[in-house]
């Protein structure tokens, strides 16, 4: 018996020939296919989309600020980073939970370069957040009550976000070989970021977070707002990468190229985290600017003529005059005596001087025939500005309105409701505490208004009647219903209807 020996064919090695490249894209094809179908992500995505059309939907979001849009995308991106961060944890690990794992070694890709294709995988998962994104601060752009300026940074939040948890996910898989450790990360993260109190700007720290919203409900005008928008979309983008880069470090891909990669992010990200604590603390600029437009929003603000009436607002709200002014032609045209053709001036009032964190009460004006306005519009805003104008028609200043007590307020809130589409839900949702029987605060831009529990009796039977009728009314009697010290019961009996069962504690 004899045998034949031969040479064993040279060893091939295929990354020299790219073989290793279009193996690591294939895997990264397949893995983000899984990714993107796994049923957390799916969920997070199916959730992000719903709670879209049901924000842009609603009507008091009707009259957006698109530097409020902006930072509104970044809250949902948030779930779906999270869900992204225990798929892709999951994927990198299913090989030690199959015991596959040395199966491997006879393959092209070592477990660097299966690192690598799981984190190319995130990449196609962010492409559909930042569509998303882009889609929700699209619709509300659209709309035809938008004003101002939305950022290109406050934007890339979002998408950054879901790069960064993906990132996080493939390293803390190469660091912990543990099936619990990403579910444990993902429950803590979600307890601090999400259901949290969350940061809210005040201090260099609270940037390092990955959503940093303001927590006053204030909105400014886009130059006065003072958020190191574009540093932190940098420390995002350096903290993602370089977590990527040091997965892959961890799992052996010891190169130059993932070297250099890795101290580039570094110093990205640290570079990004070191300018974002320096920008928030506003400069002198900023802070001036601040006041000027808080105490003497004059030499802020642009003033358009319609009809009678002037109305002054900041640059980016000089568009919204219009619908300002519709509200002051209906309240006036219901109006008698000399106040039916008064000439009023609008201004927009703000107090930027905290910032996006406060949101301090703005006080009523003693000039007379001046109305507040504010920055926000829609929902509650209409009834408010409203009650507002009718406050100044009625009283001659905001802050006589704002001490009004007899029965003048059944007047006012007549004039401020009875034109608005549903005048019963309007005075429901002027009032504090969102009722229509009993006393209540009447919310207004400036100091509130009160009604007692009698004056709001008296109104809601009014808002019952045709507008009509009581329109004619309110005109002819115009004179007394507008004198101080009338009371609620005369007010009532002026306009046809029952009076209040026992007298207004302030009347007695």
């Amino acid at each position: 018996m004899s045998a034949v020996l031969e040479e064993a064919p040279p060893a091939v090695d295929a990354g020299a020939r790219g073989g290793g490249t279009r193996a690591v894209l294939a895997l990264a094809r397949f893995e983000a296919r899984r990714l993107l179908l796994s049923v957390p992500v799916v969920i997070a995505f199916v959730g992000y989309v719903a709670w879209i059309v049901w924000r842009t939907r609603h009507a008091w979001d009707d009259h957006p600020a698109l530097q409020d849009a902006d930072r509104a995308t970044q809250g949902g991106p948030l779930f779906i980073g999270l869900a992204v961060l225990l798929s892709t944890n999951h994927a990198v690990l299913r090989s030690v939970r199959r015991g596959t794992e040395d199966h491997f070694a006879v393959l092209v890709l070592t477990p660097w370069r299966r690192t690598v294709a799981h984190a190319l995988a995130v990449v196609p998962t962010v492409l559909l957040t930042a569509v998303c994104v882009a889609g929700q601060f699209t619709w509300e752009a659209l709309k035809p009550g938008a004003i101002g300026h939305g950022s290109p940074a406050e934007l890339l939040v979002g998408p950054l976000t879901v790069l960064l948890f993906g990132a996080l996910g493939v390293l803390l898989a190469r660091m912990v070989r543990s099936a619990l450790a990403g579910p444990l990360l993902m429950v803590l993260l979600l307890f601090t970021l999400v259901l949290g109190t969350g940061p809210g700007g005040s201090d260099g720290l609270s940037w390092l977070s990955p959503v940093v919203a303001g927590l006053g409900s204030n909105t400014l005008p886009s130059d006065l707002l003072g958020r190191p928008a574009a540093w932190h979309a940098l420390y995002l983008a350096g903290a993602a990468l370089c977590m990527g880069f040091l997965a892959v470090l961890v799992a052996g891909g010891r190169n130059a190229v993932v070297q250099a990669g890795a101290a580039l992010t570094l110093a990205l990200a640290v570079t990004g985290g070191v300018l974002q604590a320096g920008g928030v603390a506003p400069s002198p600029e900023l802070t001036a600017a601040r006041e000027r437009a808080s105490v003497s929003p004059e030499k802020e603000q642009t003033c358009v003529e319609h009809g009678r009436s002037t109305y002054c607002a900041f640059p980016e709200w000089v568009p919204r005059t219009g619908t300002w002014a519709g509200v002051v032609d209906r309240v006036q045209s219901l109006t008698g005596g000399s106040a039916h053709d008064q000439r009023l001036v609008v201004r927009q009032r703000i107090d930027a001087r905290y910032g996006l964190d406060g949101d301090p009460a703005i006080p009523a004006q003693t000039a007379p025939h001046l109305v507040t306005v504010g920055t926000a519009w829609g929902g509650n805003r209409v009834p408010e500005f409203s009650s507002a104008v009718a406050a100044v028609l009625v009283t001659g200043t905001e802050e006589a309105g704002s001490e009004l007590c007899d029965g003048r307020m059944v007047t006012l809130m007549w004039l401020s409701l009875s034109w608005q589409d549903d005048p019963m839900d309007a005075l429901r949702r002027v009032r504090l505490d969102d009722s229509v029987e009993g006393s209540a605060i009447v919310l207004s831009p400036t100091d509130p208004l009160s009604m007692t529990e009698g004056q709001t009796d008296v109104v809601r039977r009014l808002l019952e009647k045709p507008p009509a009728g009581v329109g004619e009314r309110v005109k002819a009697h115009w004179a007394e219903l507008t004198a101080p010290g009338v009371t609620t019961a005369r007010a009532a009996e002026l306009l046809g209807v029952a009076g209040p069962e026992k007298a207004d504690s302030c009347e007695e």
